[in-house]
Order: C-alpha cells, then sequence, then structure tokens
C-alpha cells in the first residue's frame, strides 16, 4: 500500500505530464472503517486506482462513481459513505446530495461512515494556434496568463523571434500525437499557408475551431477543401471569421475577442444561470 507522501508524488508527477486523475482523500471516519482519516488514492480516468488506498469494497463504488463525475464536469465533490440507519436519521437517501454532500450507503458489517472528498485534477486547456501572424502572438500572449498550454504551429522560416509565450513550437502544420486535455483549435496564418493550415487544423480534435478571417476567403478555402476530399461537415465546425464581435481592430484586440469566445466554450456547464447576467446574455443575441 503506497503511503499518501507517494500518493503525492504521483500526483505532482502526472500534473506535469498534463494527465487526467482524481486525488481522493478520506477526511473523517467513524466508528470501524478499513481506511483512517488521510488516506488518500489516485484514481484514473478509467476507474483504476494506481495508487493509495481509501478502503475496500463498501466505499469504492460511491469513490469510483463520484470521480467519473468529478471528471467529467471538473467540480470537486464530497461524498459520505455511512449504514443505512444513520441515513434515515439524517433523512437522506443513498444517491441524495444535501448542502454540498452527497450520501452513499454503507452495506458493510463494519456499519463505519468515511466522508471522502473527490478532487480532480484535469491538464491545462490547450490552444492550438496555426500561424505567426500579430493575431496569432498576441492570442498566443494573452492565453498564457489564462492558464491555457499553447501549442504554436507554423514554419520556423515564418517566424522572426521564438515567442515566449508558446509552451510548445511546432515547425510546419504536422501536430502528431496530443493529449486528453480540452482543446481549442485556431488558424491565424493570415495568407501564409492558409489551406494547409485549416486542412490540419480540421483534423485536430477539439471543442473549438475558428479562422481569423472573413466569411469569403474561409468560403473560398472550403470548396478547396472539400475538392480535395476533407469532409465538409468537419470544416463547417469552423466559426469564421473568429471571436465574438466586439468591433476589434487591432490584432490585440481580436486575440481578446477570441478568447472571448472560447471562454464561453471552455465553461460551459461550469455555472448555473445567473439572472442578473440576463441582460448581457440579451445584449448579446
Amino acid at each position: 500500500m503506497t503511503t499518501a507522501p507517494e500518493v503525492l508524488d504521483l500526483a505532482a508527477q502526472l500534473k506535469a505530464a498534463e494527465e487526467s486523475f482524481v486525488l481522493a482523500t478520506v477526511v473523517r471516519t467513524v466508528s470501524v472503517t478499513a481506511a483512517k482519516a488521510g488516506a488518500k488514492a489516485i484514481i484514473r480516468p478509467d476507474g483504476s486506482i494506481v495508487a493509495g488506498w481509501i478502503g475496500g469494497g463498501c466505499a469504492k463504488g460511491a469513490v469510483l462513481k463520484a470521480a467519473r463525475e468529478a471528471l467529467a464536469d471538473g467540480i470537486p465533490r464530497m461524498v459520505s459513505v455511512q449504514p443505512e440507519n444513520l441515513l434515515a436519521e439524517l433523512g437522506v437517501k443513498a444517491g441524495e446530495i444535501r448542502e454540498g454532500v452527497k450520501f452513499a450507503s454503507n452495506m458493510c458489517p463494519s456499519k463505519g461512515t468515511m466522508d471522502i472528498f473527490v478532487e480532480p485534477v484535469l491538464p491545462h486547456p490547450s490552444l492550438v494556434i496555426f500561424g505567426a501572424s500579430p493575431v496569432a502572438l498576441s492570442l498566443a500572449a494573452q492565453a498564457k496568463p489564462l492558464g491555457y498550454h499553447v501549442t504554436l504551429a507554423v514554419p520556423t522560416s515564418d517566424l522572426v523571434a521564438t515567442p515566449e509565450a508558446a509552451d510548445m513550437l511546432i515547425d510546419g502544420f504536422a501536430l502528431g500525437p496530443l493529449g486528453d486535455a480540452k482543446r481549442f483549435v485556431v488558424v491565424s496564418t493570415q495568407g501564409k499557408g492558409d489551406e494547409a493550415a485549416l486542412r490540419a487544423a480540421v483534423a485536430t480534435e477539439a471543442i473549438y475551431h475558428a479562422f481569423v478571417g472573413s466569411r469569403r476567403k474561409m468560403a473560398s478555402l472550403r470548396e478547396k477543401l472539400i475538392a480535395d476530399g476533407v469532409d465538409p461537415n468537419r470544416l463547417d465546425r469552423v466559426k469564421a471569421p473568429a471571436g465574438l464581435d466586439l468591433g476589434a481592430i487591432t490584432p490585440e484586440e481580436i486575440a481578446m475577442s477570441i478568447l472571448a469566445e472560447m471562454t464561453i466554450e471552455r465553461r460551459r456547464g461550469q455555472r448555473a444561470p445567473n439572472p442578473g447576467l440576463a441582460g448581457a446574455g440579451e445584449q448579446r443575441a
């Protein structure tokens, strides 16, 4: 059984490698339980516990279910595993959530109670930028402090200097293997390799694809790529022109409008509707 320090060492390694996992920590126990407060475990997306221990089957099922949910929505949660009689005293049922705590039934003879904090650790969202235009470089610079892992794909001959904001620089438009992070793709070649970059972009799985250019230019490129056998459905996913309509003019403003649009997709489903924001939503529509 791995110790808590060893679990934290592995967690640091997985985090540095931009891999998804859940860190589960027992925060409270009552009566007889197999694991005690402070016990930790690392759970991978496939449901395997690769380090640590948080007890046997009494708590394992509820924790693994919570781990899957946490990886899906990125939100930590508390799980309280209790015997049926204690749940009845509290007036809750297994599976019910109250004040941020999800309750589960302990069917084991021990009849103990365990509270486990389930914390998802997700890779930084990935921003792949094709091109080295002023908009591309400004986008990379603005995305970095917002927590994006920035990949710049561009022929090095098009670069005047190595951009400091890029975490990874790829010579050309062939990306190679990519991780499992939430991914955003923006083509900002602006006249230098548009067709090749757009072809590579639509072949890359992402939750957001955008092209910095006019609708007319995108329509022209779309016709050429479809004639070359590119799936039109993939091209239809590309937002062109990229970004929210903020009246942006400068490269910095255009980059900001793209990041604003990306933020909508990045945070979709993570926040409950706020009636106080209704006016802003109506203004955008």
